[in-house]
């Protein structure tokens, strides 16, 4: 099958996509890629969302649908075919997660809808994650008075997943999971072209957690590092020497490193500093392993800083964990997929050293994260995320809506 969006369009009748409802008219179509623009010209940071909330609630609302502000005024969750003569009102909901919030860092692409807000900026794709959802919503509230909705769905549109431990743990703690049996979602991967997902079962991202060191001794003269504490080769060592330790206690295999992002200390060329600061991450690729790792990082920092004589303080912030896809929902997206789009259009993805709160989600009811492909068809180019020129072919959107509808159709549990 061609690799081209609109051939793919033509290739998803005939691989089976015409015999589902639901796939996009051209209206919504540009109702919804205007509805990501401005989104994208409007970024909020995490529990900030208040403008962002507000775009979802009243778009769900005129089309008949009932969301719920989160008890934080940011997120929301919007149920479809449940109540009194819903279809499906007695079986459990599929959720169908978006992540609503944008990243600390300025837009710095040359296009008309190019973010409004100084040092803000929807560079990871939560914009796009959040229209698919709003989108298939509307799609699948069609369906559902229509009497063509086999199953419940609920629309999760969460706060703050970019703010560790993310906000997913607070979505959970307010009863959104309650009743759901299981939870999709799709995240933008520009490594991937439009109109093709990428699927793994098992773990597809990473661990992640922060770690903060304060160190402290008496300081001194560089003259006489004998008679202190040489902080700065403490500081030095335990950057260096703490990641060979705890590769040395963990199999390998786990992929658990800890990396530095910042280390600061001292002022002045002759003086040997009283205080050191260090700062990174502990990322890991296993589950297991990342519930041993706080202990393991603790005793490497003590063993490493009491060699040289400082006294060490530990902030270690547990973040998330590995996202682990269950084997049946991943099946459910690629056979939602095959029905739209060919099952060429579905392609095996790695895991990423990357974290996710949807983990969270994970934790509690079966599910799995696809990989969205974004990638215009042709670009050689490979923008990351979390980048200040990142950007979608918008007809991705049209791609991931027709996904989650599909796969409320296909979903009988």
């Amino acid at each position: 099958m061609s690799r081209d969006t609109d051939d793919a369009d033509a290739a998803a009748d005939t691989a089976g996509g015409a015999s589902l409802p639901g796939t996009l008219p051209e209206a919504l179509r540009a109702e919804l890629t205007a509805f990501r623009r401005d989104l994208h010209r409007h970024p909020e940071l995490g529990n900030q969302e208040f403008r962002t909330t507000a775009a979802i609630k009243e778009r769900l609302e005129r089309a008949g649908l009932r969301p719920r502000v989160l008890p934080s005024g940011t997120g929301l969750v919007c149920d479809i075919g449940t109540g009194a003569g819903g279809s499906g009102s007695d079986m459990p909901l599929l959720g169908l997660r978006a992540d609503i919030d944008a990243l600390p860092i300025p837009d710095t692409k040359t296009v008309d809808y190019a973010s409004t807000v100084p040092g803000r900026a929807h560079a990871c794709g939560h914009d796009v994650h959040t229209t698919i959802v709003v989108g298939a919503g509307l799609v699948l509230a069609d369906l559902a008075r229509a009497g063509a909705l086999p199953r419940p769905v609920r629309l999760v549109f969460q706060p703050a997943e970019e703010v560790l431990p993310g906000g997913a743990a607070d979505v959970i703690a307010s009863g959104a999971l309650d009743g759901v049996g299981r939870m999709l979602a799709v995240h933008c991967d520009p490594r991937v072209d439009a109109g093709r997902l990428g699927l793994r079962t098992g773990a597809i991202t990473s661990a992640c957690d922060r770690l903060e060191v304060e160190l402290a001794g008496p300081g001194g003269h560089t003259a006489r590092p004998h008679l202190t504490t040489d902080m700065v080769t403490a500081a030095a060592r335990i950057a260096l020497d703490v990641p060979a330790v705890i590769s040395r206690r963990i199999d390998a295999r786990a992929g658990l490193a800890v990396t530095w992002g910042r280390m600061r200390t001292g002022h002045a060329c002759n003086v040997i500093p009283q205080h050191a600061e260090l700062s990174g991450t502990v990322r890991c690729l296993d589950l297991d392993a990342w519930r041993t790792a706080p202990d393991m990082v603790h005793a490497a920092i003590d063993e490493v800083a009491a060699l040289h004589g400082a006294k060490p303080q530990i902030n270690y912030v547990r973040g998330v964990p590995p996202v682990v896809n269950e084997a049946t929902s991943v099946q459910l997206l690629q056979d939602a997929m095959a029905a739209r789009r060919g099952i060429e259009s579905v392609e095996d993805t790695e895991q990423s050293l990357g974290g996710e709160d949807f983990s969270w989600y994970l934790e509690h009811v079966p599910g799995a994260m696809a990989r969205l492909g974004v990638r215009p068809p042709g670009e050689l180019s490979r923008l990351d995320l979390h980048r200040g020129d990142f950007d979608v072919d918008e007809r991705a959107i049209q791609v991931g809506v027709e996904l989650f509808t599909a796969a409320a159709l296909l979903d009988r549990i």
